[in-house]
């Protein structure tokens, strides 16, 4: 019996990741100034990656020093969480700051259905009502989406079918910066 390969194409490398990034943080200057008024919330699990690297660049680079930034978790929040085989593992929540009346810029690697956005648009009620949510994302697979959520701040925009699977690397933890499209 003959089996169908998978095929990993490179759709960013690190070099384009690092401009990507630095694009990002510019824009989110440009918007938000100082952060005075701002949060930044990584979606767990893979947004927080994102969302750390962002609120580095913006200290280091940018010398924006009051950047609050936290991470969201979304499982139990999400309209599928309960259609799952194998039980969920829930990450944990982190926002030890106030997001009442604050702009709240939510970060994640892929943006797909638009199904976890949705969760954390639901999750974040817990902590208060902000003035203001933004959406920013490495990824964008536009005609994968399920609601209509479209991002405000976007890495990279790409047209992939839905049996490809984008995934995003991160040298904090696959050991290098990259993001393919994988075909099954």
């Amino acid at each position: 019996m003959f089996g169908i390969a998978m095929s990993k194409k490179t759709l960013l490398n690190s070099k384009e990741i690092h401009i990507i990034l630095h694009r990002l943080a510019c824009q989110l200057i440009e918007n938000h100034n100082n952060f005075e008024n701002t949060v930044l919330i990584g979606i767990q699990p893979r947004g927080i990656h994102l969302a750390e690297r962002l609120a580095t660049i913006l200290q280091i680079d940018y010398a924006i020093s009051n950047i609050k930034l936290g991470h969201l978790d979304i499982t139990f929040y999400r309209d599928d969480f309960r259609r799952r085989e194998a039980p969920l593992e829930a990450n944990k929540t982190h926002i030890d700051f106030i997001i009442e009346d604050k702009n709240v810029v939510f970060i994640d690697d892929v943006l797909f259905s638009g199904r976890s956005i949705r969760a954390a648009l639901t999750a974040i009620q817990s902590f208060g009502r902000p003035s203001n949510i933004e959406l920013l994302v490495l990824i964008d697979r536009r005609f994968s989406r399920h609601l209509p959520i479209q991002p405000d701040y976007l890495g990279r925009q790409v047209d992939v079918i839905n049996e490809e699977k984008v995934t995003v690397h991160w040298k904090e933890k696959d050991t290098k910066d990259a993001v393919y499209i994988i075909n099954n």
